[in-house]
């Protein structure tokens, strides 16, 4: 098996204060920090809101890749209240992470920004989100990230599969 079954789930746009930042400084991994998400939307076919807040805690490795772990607070459209974890990296050449580091706006194509989500929704109507698993590919903007966030798996298969949710899963192939 070579494809991946997988489906757009949403794209989440955040607003970050960069200003903001707060400098942990040194630890094990690199250099600490913690970024305030002041707010957000996201939008998708099945799910569309807007993020209340959050914060990315940071690393900023030796090599100059950035780890992020990010927890955001979303509230639906519709009044869900929800949770978005997710971790993944940032990673460029040297040059570029610099470049990062100094506010500068980057080129998409000289960075790869990527993360694995999950969620948590206690609302009914999105009881499907708890048994997701997503992925997420990300630009930056000068307002702060936006990533296009990816279900990945097959549908049909357990409990976890709703009849409100008929459409097929997107298979890439070579």
């Amino acid at each position: 098996m070579d494809l991946l079954p997988h489906r757009h789930l949403a794209t989440l746009r955040l607003e970050v204060d960069y200003a903001g930042i707060l400098g942990i400084g040194a630890v094990r991994e690199g250099l600490r920090g913690v970024a305030n998400i002041m707010s957000g939307r996201f939008e998708g076919e099945r799910l569309q809101g807007r993020v209340v807040g959050g914060h990315d805690w940071f690393v900023r490795r030796a090599d100059g890749t950035l780890a992020i772990d990010v927890r955001l607070t979303l509230e639906t459209d519709d009044g869900a209240a929800a949770l978005l974890f997710y971790q993944g990296r940032m990673i460029g050449s040297p040059e570029t992470m610099a470049s990062f580091r100094r506010g500068a706006l980057l080129v998409p194509a000289d960075y790869s920004l990527s993360v694995v989500a999950r969620w948590e929704c206690g609302d009914p109507r999105y009881a499907w989100l708890n048994d997701l698993i997503c992925v997420g590919i990300g630009e930056q903007t000068p307002t702060g990230p936006m990533y296009r966030i990816f279900e990945i798996g097959r549908q049909g298969h357990g409990a976890s599969c709703h009849a409100a949710d008929p459409k097929p899963i997107i298979h890439d192939g070579p």
